[in-house]
Parts: structure tokens; sequence; C-alpha cells
């Protein structure tokens, strides 16, 4: 068995202005096949091809770095696009109560995910998630995930260059106010929050 590249959940124009179809077209169509295509290499004739994408990326983590690195990018750039969507809207019901019990507000939370997204050193992603009822927000460093990690991930955001250079240049903080104020999929998180287990590929 060999894993397929996700599709986008939404048209390539979708999340414009604050990623661009251009974009797109390189991070999902580059970038994210690469991982799929390198990993499906690393694990064809194996016993891990018969396994599900969160099984490779626990049994690869800490004994083969570079199957690791493929793997836990193929888990996160496809939550990562399901993290986004065209209006995101709002959080609701338990979400928003949890928000405001963490972070005071959602505006409060808004700010303190993106100050952690501009203050990341290097690439990375930065997340919103859950674990034992507290919401919190995790960094994660390089090519690693939340996906094996015992938090429940509820959103994520890339904070690699090539998520953002071609439309924002180096300006992190823009490419992270664009998408946080209005391109969050909160409908996503919601069904993560209530799920109480790691979404899965």
């Amino acid at each position: 068995m060999s894993f397929e590249l996700s599709p986008l959940p939404y048209a390539d124009t979708a999340l414009e202005p604050a990623v661009s179809a251009h974009t797109l077209s390189f991070h999902h169509g580059k970038h994210h096949k690469a991982y799929v295509d390198k990993m499906n290499a690393a694990i064809d004739g194996t016993d891990l091809a018969e396994k599900s994408l969160e099984e490779v990326v626990a049994a690869a983590r800490g004994s083969n770095q570079g199957l690791f690195n493929n793997a836990a990018q193929t888990w996160n750039h496809a939550f990562y696009w399901h993290s986004m969507a065209a209006d995101g809207g709002a959080p609701e019901g338990d979400l928003a109560a949890k928000i405001d019990e963490t972070f005071g507000s959602l505006d409060a939370f808004k700010e303190e995910f993106a100050n952690r997204g501009v203050g990341h050193f290097a690439s990375g992603w930065v997340w919103l998630a859950e674990k034992d009822g507290k919401l919190s927000i995790e960094e994660t460093h390089d090519g690693d995930t939340l996906a094996d990690s015992g938090f429940n991930p509820l959103l994520t955001i890339d904070v690699w260059e090539h998520a953002y250079y071609l439309d924002h240049q180096n300006a992190r903080p823009a490419y992270l106010k664009a998408v946080i104020d209005g391109k969050l999929n909160w409908a996503f998180a919601a069904e993560n929050l209530a799920r109480g287990t790691t979404w899965t590929y």
C-alpha cells in the first residue's frame, strides 16, 4: 500500500489573499507531494507499508529520522490544509468557552498564537492543542509533529518560509495575521475537540 497526496479541501483560490493559489501550487503540489513520495519510497516493501500514517510516524520517531521527517511532514501538511477555510468563522460552544477560560478572550488567543508563531525560531509549526481537557499553544520544530504526542491537536499553522514567502516575502507576522484573523477553520477545531482523539490522515 502507498499513501496518496491528500487533496486540498477547498479551491486553490479560497484562502486568498492570506495564502494565494500560487503559493498553494508550490506548497501543496510540490513540497507536500515530495514528502509523500519520499515516504512511500522509504516504506515500500516493508511492514510499514501496511500501517496507518500515524503508525508510521510513531514507528520512525527516534529510529529513522529521514522517514520520520517525511511521514510527519505528510501528516502535518494534511492537517494544516484542514486548519484553514475560506471563511473560518468563529469558535462556538465548548471550544469558545475553553478559549475564554484559557486565554481570556478570542482576541487574546489570537494575539498569543500570532506572537508564538512570530517568535518561533527558524522552521516549524504552531498548534492549538488540547490535553486532559485543557487548551494550550504548542510549538514543534522543523518536521516534528503532535500526531503521536499525547496532545490532541485542534489547529496548526505552518511557519516554514515556503508557507508564506511567495505572498509575504519575509514578513511572517503579516502571513500569521492574515490566517489567524480570517482563515482559521474553527469548525475543524471544534470537531477535533469534540472527538477527543487525534485526527487521522
